[in-house]
């Protein structure tokens, strides 16, 4: 995709962009994406998410965030955690990959899945690990990215559109 471009958000990018990327989380939340959040789902709790959640790890140097980006409008975004105990140096977290739903199926995820394992790599990481709700859309782009199952949690988080409904999730990892 040529009008596609990834880039790293400092903490200055992260804040100057917080109701853009707010936005984006909403929008993947009111589309049934299980990122840990629930319906009714506010403006104020989406944008409170990446200036009380993401922020402080991106300032801290435990935390990459990368977005996506077509003429100028985000429309997706990835989180590697690296803040690991001493005995994990090897080891870091895909969190929340987020593909504005009019986006989908364009490559975007995929765009941003191989700069994720590319910046890990440069982190001397070699073993990167997610979770993804079961039967999910991403599942099948983390398997076609070689990520391995290693099993399934039942009942593990609550359906995004409010109800009672709990979801599995599975475990997953990639030796990068």
């Amino acid at each position: 995709m040529s009008d596609l471009v990834i880039t790293t958000f400092s903490a200055d990018d992260i804040a100057a962009n917080v109701a853009e990327l707010g936005a984006l989380l909403r929008a993947c939340v009111h589309d049934g994406a299980s990122i840990g959040f629930v319906l009714p789902y506010s403006v104020a709790d989406s944008e409170g998410f990446w200036t009380s959640k993401v922020l402080p790890g991106v300032q801290e140097g435990s935390r990459i965030v990368l977005v996506a980006r077509i003429d100028g409008r985000i429309v997706g975004s990835v989180q590697l955690g690296y803040d690991t105990m001493p005995n994990q140096p090897h080891r870091a977290d895909v969190n929340k990959l987020l593909v504005h739903p009019d986006f989908r199926r364009r490559g975007i995820g995929l765009g941003l899945m191989i700069r994720l394992e590319t910046l890990a790599r440069e982190l001397g990481r070699s073993l990167m690990t997610l979770d993804t709700r079961t039967g999910d859309k991403a599942e099948p782009l983390y398997a076609q990215l070689g990520y391995q199952t290693v099993g399934v949690i039942p009942g593990y988080a609550r359906d995004p559109m409010g109800g009672e409904r709990l979801d599995a999730t599975t475990i997953m990892y990639k030796q990068i």
